[in-house]
């Protein structure tokens, strides 16, 4: 920012409306004025011809020139939306700036040109961004630019024909540029969008659920440049990637597509609108009562970019799969949300982070302007004001009803919400990244965990390597912990999953026969996990609960093989060892965490046994809890008891369970246990 440009301007909200908007007060006008001081606190940012937005903040590896082009299209977008959902009314000209900057970013040899796309460069992905902007406010901008500067538009954005581009996602960007590029006459060729199509089509899984591109691939951007290259000998395990770009990428884009594609596109868009109704069945509980979505997957910054799908629903269907008050209820409460937690901050910018900025959260691909593909949570706005989602009576959200326990097989997850704190939780046993070599640390902190929340981050970044948050490791005698990477799913019934995996570490490596195996059964609040772990006697097993963040230091509490961690307000972790742990213990974190300078993490400690193969069952509790002594928070009334690598465990809701990990059944009901003196007790 120019040390006198002007200040930024405030957020100001309209008055709310509690009779329509009973939950959060917000309405249409709330949406508008978000996307407004948006717009207008980008001004100072703004390169002399206004083809690039250079926020602050560290390069990217596609370099400053390439970032600036990132801030352009992004926030284009946003313009684009609020343009025509306003029909074509612009009296700040908010538009008007965007469209002179893409008439400068497309001149040839321009002060301001944009970089020629390239095989697999991110130019590829920002001209998704500005396609989509120009087919969406196609009277007011598109065709209102003179003969000469669509065609040298339309000339940049034809450098995506036959390119190269990331086997994920990505396809799609060059799909949707391709079709726009057809319907204006600057393509007849359909074949790459065809292809495109189809090879999207092979990574949908069901449920509404599409994987991230294939399991197996050859191409890979090396971190270290940035550098597209191909990986080692026939190609890499890229692991089976389920996460939000489900949302922002794959449903997104292919309805845009239909949109865009007309009557040829009526055929998949019935098939697209089927997957987008079984999906948002599912993800509708993928977010917290305060509206905050679970903190899980990679580009997380992108924050109510994840509303995406939801406006979709009502926008795309008769016959919506939410209903309108539910669905303006859970868009206003989560951009609610981000706005009271500082996003947008105080120069009414939104940084690289979930809330504040956090560089150890951000991917090395994302520049400052990154987070601008927020934009994609405004489509609201394109659904006329006297449509039902705008004018319903806002309804509770799913974990406001009642606690629920909700699989979800295709991407191996299980879901858990307690109405009673709000609180969502994400049993991760399926999705998992693998980094591309070169890279050793091939696991990724925001997809190797055993859970994520909706108001938890995992601990990542230089300052916490070591792997404690939900997290079961092996730590050999040198000291080196062990790595969660392919996650290997286990087929079980109703409200328990399984998985198993090959623990790997640096140094000292595990022999190739170290194993472990897990099921986690959920228990009201509770998630009781059983593990059984193979591995070399003279070795350290260690497991931690959710890390909890805040302003202030959370209060640790140990006794005997039980620790938690409170924060002021009361959201509280904990971890029980009840069996094969021999002690409890809370680390203590600063900087590590993306929902606080401050964080903790309990976790249990115990030994490998002698015989190589041992079970280890803890209880792991996130909630709010009034109290604040660790005696206070024990539970009650669910058993435990162990029977060598068997573990019988009696809950309120889930009868009588035998557990053994690693077994052909690892979970069987079981009819004939009774009580002992030896039980451990649970709450519910």
């Amino acid at each position: 920012m120019s040390r006198h440009a002007a200040p930024p301007p405030r957020l100001a909200l309209p008055p709310e409306d509690r009779l329509r908007s009973p939950r959060t007060g917000w309405t249409r006008a709330h949406w508008e004025a978000v996307a407004d001081h948006l717009l207008d606190s980008l001004r100072p940012y703004v390169s002399p011809h206004g083809a690039a937005v250079h926020l602050p903040g560290p390069a990217s590896w596609s370099g400053r020139r390439t970032d600036g082009l990132e801030g352009f299209a992004r926030s284009f977008l946003l313009a684009a939306i609020r343009l025509a959902g306003a029909g074509g009314a612009d009296p700040a000209d908010r538009a008007g700036r965007w469209a002179r900057g893409l008439v400068a970013g497309t001149r040839p040899g321009g002060p301001e040109a944009w970089p020629a796309l390239t095989d697999g460069s991110q130019q590829i992905v920002e001209a998704a961004g500005i396609t989509l902007a120009l087919h969406l406010s196609r009277p007011w901008l598109w065709d209102r630019l003179a003969p000469a500067e669509q065609d040298r538009v339309a000339h940049w954005l034809s450098g995506v024909v036959g390119r190269r581009t990331r086997d994920n996602n990505h396809v799609l960007f060059q799909v949707v540029t391709e079709e726009f590029l057809h319907s204006i006459g600057a393509i007849g060729d359909r074949g790459g969008i065809e292809s495109g199509l189809a090879r999207v089509e092979e990574w949908y899984r069901g449920d509404g659920w599409y994987q991230d591109g294939p399991r197996h691939r050859s191409d890979y951007r090396d971190t270290r440049d940035g550098k597209i290259r191909s990986g080692p000998g026939p190609g890499y395990d890229a692991g089976d990637r389920f996460d939000y770009y489900n949302a922002w990428g794959f449903h997104l884009y292919t309805l845009l597509w239909a949109r865009m594609a007309g009557a040829r596109g009526a055929q998949r868009a019935a098939v697209y609108r089927e997957r987008l109704r079984l999906f948002l069945r599912q993800y509708v509980h993928l977010f917290g009562a305060d509206g905050a979505p679970v903190h899980h997957g990679r580009s997380l910054a992108y924050r109510f970019a994840s509303l995406a799908p939801v406006w979709l629903g009502s926008w795309e269907a008769d016959e919506p799969p939410l209903p309108p008050g539910l669905t303006r209820r859970l868009a206003s409460e989560t951009l609610r949300h981000f706005v009271r937690h500082g996003a947008p901050d105080t120069r009414g910018l939104l940084p690289l982070g979930w809330y504040g900025r956090f560089p150890p959260a951000t991917q090395a691909y994302s520049g400052p302007g990154a987070p601008y593909a927020a934009s994609k949570g405004f489509l609201g706005l394109l659904i006329p004001p006297d449509h039902a989602v705008w004018t319903a009576t806002e309804r509770q959200l799913p974990i406001e009803e009642g606690d629920f326990t909700l699989p979800m097989p295709t991407p191996g997850f299980l879901v858990h919400g307690t109405r009673r704190d709000g609180l969502v939780r994400l049993l991760n046993h399926g999705s998992h990244y693998l980094t591309a070599p070169p890279s050793a640390h091939r696991d990724d902190p925001h997809y190797a965990k055993l859970a994520y929340s909706s108001r938890t981050g995992p601990e990542v970044g230089e300052a916490a390597p070591e792997r404690f948050d939900n997290h079961i490791a092996l730590i050999s005698p040198t000291g080196a912990v062990s790595r969660r990477e392919r996650i290997h799913r286990v087929p079980v019934p109703g409200t328990c999953i399984a998985s198993w995996h090959h623990p790997r570490t640096d140094g000292t490596a595990p022999p190739g026969a170290c194993r472990i195996d897990s099921v986690s059964v959920v228990c009201g609040r509770w998630e009781v996990r059983v593990h059984r772990v193979t591995a070399p006697a003279g070795w350290t097993v260690r497991e931690g609960g959710y890390a909890l963040a805040d302003r202030t230091p959370p209060t640790p509490h140990t006794a005997g093989t039980h620790a938690t961690a409170r924060r002021t307000d009361g959201l509280t972790s904990a971890v029980l060892g009840l069996h094969g742990w021999s002690s409890a213990h809370v680390r203590s974190g600063t900087g590590t965490n993306a929902f606080g300078p401050h964080s903790a993490v309990p976790y249990v400690c115990g030994a490998t046994r002698p015989t190589g193969d041992g079970l280890y069952v803890s209880a792991v509790l996130l909630g709010e809890c009034p109290k604040t002594t660790l005696a206070e928070v024990l539970p009650q009334r669910c058993a435990v008891t162990v029977d060598g690598l068997t573990a019988r465990l009696r809950a309120p809701g889930q009868g009588q369970l035998l557990i053994s990990p690693g077994a052909p059944q690892p979970v069987v009901a079981d009819s004939g246990g009774h009580r002992s003196a030896a039980d451990t007790w649970l709450d519910e």
